[in-house]
């Protein structure tokens, strides 16, 4: 007689399309040590079928590095947005559920589209423009100082976990999220992209910036990447306002 084998049990939440409604449906796969998410799905990936033994279609979901730098996994696991691929199943109560993070536009199952983000970077000019600045005979050099705080901003993935759990993200409000905001800090720190400093800032002023943060503090308790988006926000939310002041006193 065969042994058991430990399952594992996983509730998903499914959805055939952006305007198809959600459902939910449970899937069992064998439990082995080391096991995270994104295993488990590939395992039901291989073989769809419910507990109850009915055959489905594969659960759709997204994954690239597979070690917590490209942020593509990010979903709810337990009420919970966190990276799929760093999501141990030891580490996680049962049975786990997994449901998209609905933030963003869901194109099917645990798929979503994050491409609102990456709109958001564009409006604070998430960049360095760095044409022309070969011909400055005296180029300015990172501050030591900064570097540091460069460096750990630097590490967001745009994953997408900030916004999902911010309760100033999404139809009740206008905020683009701590994620694409604390960029705009990163770039005006750096010594080149401190020249477009007061654009970064402008964009900030308007309609969905800084003033509609409600400082929940969220964001800083689900990084993966334990970044200090409130200490950077607060930060940015003193440059806005010297900014401001300085608009008014130069007309």
């Amino acid at each position: 007689m065969a042994e058991n084998k430990k399952k594992v049990t996983l509730i998903i939440e499914r959805q055939d399309g952006p305007k198809e409604k959600p459902y939910k449906q449970t899937f069992e796969v064998d439990y082995r040590p080391g096991l995270n998410i994104v295993a488990a799905l590939m395992e039901i990936q291989k073989n769809p079928v419910t507990k109850d033994g009915k055959r489905v279609a594969p659960v759709v979901w997204e994954c690239n590095c597979l070690e917590k730098v490209c942020g593509a996994c990010m979903m709810v696991i337990n009420g919970r947005a966190r990276q799929a691929c760093a999501s141990l199943v030891d580490n996680l109560e049962q049975p786990i559920t997994l449901a998209p993070a609905r933030t963003f536009p869901v194109i099917r199952d645990l798929l979503i589209d994050r491409s609102v983000m990456f709109e958001s970077l564009k409006r604070i000019q998430g960049w360095i423009n760095v044409e022309g600045s070969w011909d400055m005979p005296d180029a300015p050099r990172q501050n030591p100082y900064t570097a540091q705080t460069a460096y750990e901003i630097s590490h967001c993935m745009t994953c997408g976990c900030c916004l999902e759990a911010c309760p100033n993200v999404g139809p009740q409000s206008d905020f683009i999220g701590a994620g694409p905001t604390v960029q705009a800090y990163l770039f005006n720190i750096n010594p080149i992209g401190k020249y477009d400093e007061p654009k970064r800032l402008e964009a900030l002023m308007g309609k969905g910036g800084i003033t509609s943060c409600g400082n929940s503090q969220n964001c800083v308790e689900v990084c993966p990447k334990n970044i200090k988006l409130t200490t950077y926000l607060a930060q940015l939310n003193r440059d806005v306002n010297k900014h401001a002041l300085a608009n008014i006193f130069n007309k």
